[in-house]
C-alpha cells in the first residue's frame, strides 16, 4: 500500500477538482514544458506532441478525482502523457509491437557487454543517437534513460513481460551505441578530408 503524499501544489489540485479555470491554467503552466518534452521524445513531432498535451491536460482535469495522492501529481500527469503518446503512435501506426513471435533470450556476448559498458558518450551524442533509432527502440530508450521508468513500469505500459522489455531494452541500447559509434566514425572521416 502506497503512502498518501501531500503534493506541493495541493491547493491548486483541490481548486482544479472544483473546475477552477485559474488553477487549471496555473497547473498547465507549471507542468506543460516538461510533459511536452516527454511527449516529443516519444512521438518525435512537435505538432503531434502539442495536440497530445492538450488532450492529456483535458483528460487530467476530467479525471482529477482519480488522483489520490499516491505519488506526486507530476508523476500522475506524466503517466497520462506517456500513455496518450504511446496510444497516439499505436493509432497512427496501427500498433507498436514490442512482442515478437520468437525472442532470443541471451545475455550479450562478453565482448558486446564490455563494449557497451566501456563506451562513454556525451549527452548530445545520446540525444542525436536516439533520434536515429527505430521508433520502438527510441520509445524504450526515452522512457528508461530520459523519463526514469524502470523495466517493470515499461512492461506494464506495453502490456508485456518484464523479460521481454529487458531484451528489447538491451537491443535498443546496443542499437543506440551502434548509432553513436557510426556518428563518431563519420565525424572523424569528415575531419580527415
Amino acid at each position: 500500500m502506497e503512502t498518501i503524499v501531500k503534493d506541493i501544489h495541493q491547493d491548486l489540485i483541490e481548486a482544479c477538482r472544483h473546475q477552477n479555470r485559474n488553477a487549471q491554467i496555473r497547473i498547465y503552466e507549471l507542468y506543460f514544458k516538461a510533459l511536452y518534452n516527454t511527449s516529443l521524445r516519444i512521438v518525435s513531432n512537435t505538432a503531434e506532441a502539442e495536440d497530445i498535451m492538450q488532450e492529456s491536460f483535458l483528460e487530467a482535469f476530467r479525471k482529477i478525482e482519480d488522483y489520490r495522492g499516491e505519488g506526486s501529481f507530476g508523476a500522475w500527469l506524466k503517466r497520462i502523457v506517456v500513455n496518450n503518446s504511446i496510444n497516439h503512435l499505436r493509432k497512427k501506426r496501427e500498433m507498436i509491437s514490442l512482442d515478437e513471435s520468437t525472442i532470443e533470450l541471451r545475455d550479450p556476448a562478453p565482448d558486446e557487454q564490455e563494449y557497451s559498458e566501456n563506451v562513454f558518450c556525451r549527452l548530445e551524442e545520446i540525444r542525436e543517437g536516439i533520434k536515429k533509432l527505430p521508433e520502438n527502440y527510441r520509445i524504450l530508450i526515452s522512457l528508461h534513460l530520459l523519463e526514469g521508468y524502470d523495466h517493470e513500469e515499461m512492461a506494464e505500459i506495453f502490456n508485456t513481460t518484464n523479460g521481454n522489455i529487458r531484451v528489447k531494452y538491451l537491443r535498443a541500447k546496443q542499437k543506440l551505441l551502434q548509432k553513436i559509434m557510426e556518428s563518431r566514425t563519420s565525424d572523424r572521416n569528415v575531419g580527415i578530408r
